[in-house]
This record gives C-alpha cells, structure tokens and sequence, in this order.
C-alpha cells in the first residue's frame, strides 16, 4: 500500500497544477464533493455540522458543505477563523457555499462551551480543521474547536454522533502518526489520493478510525510517478 509524507502530498500537488494544467479549486471540489459522497454512503440521519480552518482543508470543508446542502441536507458551517482571512481556493469555495444560503457562524474568538453548543446534536461533526501541512500541537481556536468536538463525541453514543476527518484527523502529524497536543478522534477518514505515511504508526488507528482512500482527479501517471495505483 502507497503512503505518501507530507513533502510528496504537497509535491504531487504542485505537479498537478503546474505540470499538468489541473487548477487547484477543481482538486479540492473534486476532494470535497467525494468526500461529501462517501458521507452520505455511510447514513446520514440529521444535521452535519463542519468545523473548517483557514486552509485547503477547510476549503474542502466548504465544498462538502455545498454538496450536501444541494443534496437537501441541513448543514451548517463553524469557522474557526474570520471569513476575512480565507485566501486562494479556499475562499472561492467560503464564497460560493455564502452565495448558496449555507448557515455560517464564525467561532474564532469563541469559548469551547460555545463549540461545544455549536456542534451538539450533529449527526455527523466533519473535521475540516487542520490538513497534512500542520506540524506541531494545534493552538488557538482550532484547539478549542478539537476539544469540543472529542467532548461532544464522547459524552454521546456513536450512533448518535460520528466525526468525519477530512484527509487526516486534525492534530495528526502525517509524517509520524503521533499527536503532540489535541488531536480529533474519528470515526471514519477521508484521506486524499493515497493514506498519509503517519498512518503506519499503529497508535494513529485510535484517531483516524476507519480509513477511506478518496481520488481528487490527479492524472493517472503522475499518481504513477509516487507509486499509487490510480
């Protein structure tokens, strides 16, 4: 099984652009919308609500967050960051689910009681914090954001309250599979293109839950390239 570091994540995106020709806002709808699909293949029974960060990972947020809506499911989006500092794809994608009348509320100064409201009664919480890039213990709101979504999930039985991790659980490192601060705790991974290399490490398993390799339309010989079958 092929698992790709960081460095080689973020190289085989690079690729795709400049290489290849493929945009970067067609990668993440294309991760987005699979993810949104594989959501939806698992049951979903009530509100999904999805915390996004600043960055791709939550940009692929908000395309799941379209997705589903246009699928007639009530959604709502928690950001950990004002809507301001969204940059790139990630914007165009923030901008489009506003255009589509997607409920938003920003928590980025928020209290965990106040995530902790934001997120109880979900169906499914999506974890669209953090993605392979971040390194570190995770600060701030997106913290606050993880430890409310572990409190909600473990304080409600499973069949009333799943997390979905887009690409990796946030506080994953994805080169190590160790966690150096908060860390969500899925129940099922959405990860991109290939399972990341920290994968391998057996304590990850406690975080990522069941694991589900998604496709995001790199060609097929540049998947080649890093040693994943397409």
């Amino acid at each position: 099984m092929a698992r790709l570091a960081r460095q080689e994540v973020r190289e085989l995106d690079r690729l795709a652009i400049e290489e290849y020709g493929v945009a970067g806002v067609v990668l993440m709808e294309n991760a987005g919308a699979n993810a949104a699909r594989l959501l939806e293949a698992h049951g979903i029974s009530g509100t999904v609500v999805i915390a996004c960060g600043r960055g791709n990972n939550g940009g692929d947020g908000f395309v799941i967050a379209r997705h589903l809506d246009a699928a007639g499911y009530e959604v709502r989006m928690l950001l950990a960051a004002r809507v301001e500092s969204h940059a790139g794809d990630a914007a165009i994608n923030l901008r489009i689910a506003e255009r589509s009348g997607v409920p938003i509320v920003c928590l980025a100064d928020a209290e965990e009681a106040e995530w902790r409201r934001g997120v109880a009664g979900a169906a499914w919480i999506v974890d669209a914090l953090l993605g392979t890039g971040a390194a570190g213990p995770p600060r701030g709101a997106i913290a606050t954001a993880i430890g409310a979504i572990n409190s909600v999930r473990a304080a409600l039985s499973e069949t009333t309250t799943r997390v979905l991790a887009v690409d990796l659980p946030s506080g994953l490192d994805a080169d190590t599979g160790e966690t150096p601060g908060e860390c969500v705790r899925a129940d099922l991974t959405a990860t991109f293109v290939a399972e990341k290399a920290g994968f391998a490490n057996p304590a990850a398993a406690a975080f990522t839950g069941s694991v589900h390799v998604l496709g995001i339309g790199a060609p097929g010989s540049l998947l080649r390239r890093f040693g994943v079958s397409p």
